[in-house]
């Protein structure tokens, strides 16, 4: 059975969510306590460093045939899924739930939940070398990517899972709902061919996005499968490891993306139970039902009488004295008629 009890996911996200990680910067600091706790259930171990030398850490759970890699904060200032990611480390170490238990004897999971932590530390989406890791699959110039392509394939994943967050001007094509949680399997070359690895990975994500309608309905969009040919998922997908990308994105008041997090949460748990309990993935075509994503959001729209004097604004995340603030940064749009903002103010 996959995870589809609404009751079931509230409950353990609320008494498992892990407290001390809160706000959307995280750092190695944050993390480096909390390893300790989990070494009586998991393989923990430091598996490599950054350019920096901040080490880069990996948890290894379960018994199973199945194998699934999770990472997470390639991009540093993308700490969403990493929250999301303890959350379950939780889970597994304090509940006996039936679900749990499936997941963990069917399944082998390992666990990158800070890749870059260079990035993390100056809450940057580059690493310390200024190199995008997220762009670096067929280079692999820098040292965390020479890590992920290394634990990949010695580890061999019949599934991975990328996890990033997008911004806040995403919503779902045809609504006004932001896309708080976006999901892609990644084209494996320029014509977005569905190979048998895609129609794989589609199956999950039908799966995630099922569960996530009866919770958040038409706040789940589908992010472009424009082929990049030197991003992970893309060539991850290509070399034959079905790569699901999850995007954690904007929920209503939520910049902090605490309540992105739950869904995030909520995702991945249903996509490790899904795998568990299916032996076939081959069905695929309600991936495309999944409304894409469109970029109609502002964060904030100011409104007047003339239409052409509107004026729109984006937040922009700065480090300043050591504290991570928000500046409302104006930006620039022909017309706003057809945009939206999270918050408008009517003059």
């Amino acid at each position: 059975m996959s995870i589809t009890s609404t009751a079931f996911l509230e409950s353990i996200f609320k008494t498992q969510k892990e407290k001390t990680l809160s706000g959307k910067w995280i750092r190695f600091k944050d993390l480096k306590n909390l390893f300790q706790k989990y070494e009586s259930l998991f393989d923990v171990q430091q598996i490599g460093v950054s350019e920096y030398d901040r080490p880069i850490y990996q948890l290894k759970i379960g018994t199973g045939q199945k194998k699934i890699l999770l990472w997470s904060q390639m991009h540093g200032n993308e700490s969403t899924g990493t929250r999301a990611l303890f959350d379950l480390f939780n889970c597994f170490l304090n509940d006996n739930a039936t679900e749990l238990k499936t997941i963990l004897d069917n399944c082998t999971l390992v666990f990158i939940p800070m890749l870059n932590p260079d990035g993390a530390e100056v809450y940057t989406r580059v690493n310390g070398n200024n190199i995008d890791l997220n762009r670096d699959a067929v280079a692999k110039t820098a040292k965390e990517s020479k890590l992920l392509r290394s634990v990949l394939e010695s580890f061999n994943p019949q599934f991975c899972f990328n996890l990033h967050d997008q911004r806040t001007i995403f919503n779902v094509e045809g609504t006004k709902n932001p896309a708080t949680i976006s999901f892609l399997a990644p084209s494996e070359e320029i014509t977005r061919k569905i190979t048998a690895g895609r129609k794989q990975t589609m199956n999950v994500i039908i799966a995630m996005n099922n569960m996530l309608q009866k919770i958040i309905p038409n706040h789940v969009g589908r992010y472009t499968d424009e082929f990049y040919p030197t991003a992970t998922g893309d060539n991850f997908q290509k070399l034959g490891y079905n790569t699901i990308l999850i995007e954690s994105g904007h929920y209503k008041e939520d910049y902090n993306r605490e309540e992105s997090r739950k869904y995030t949460f909520y995702s991945i748990l249903q996509g490790l139970s899904y795998i568990a309990n299916t032996s076939d993935f081959s069905t695929y075509k309600d991936y495309f039902n999944i409304p894409n994503n469109s970029k109609d959001f502002y964060d904030v729209i100011h409104r007047f009488s003339d239409s052409s004097k509107d004026v729109a604004f984006q937040y922009k995340d700065e480090i300043l004295e050591n504290k991570l603030v928000s500046k409302l940064i104006q930006v620039d749009d022909d017309s706003l008629k057809e945009k939206f903002g999270h918050s408008e103010i009517v003059f």
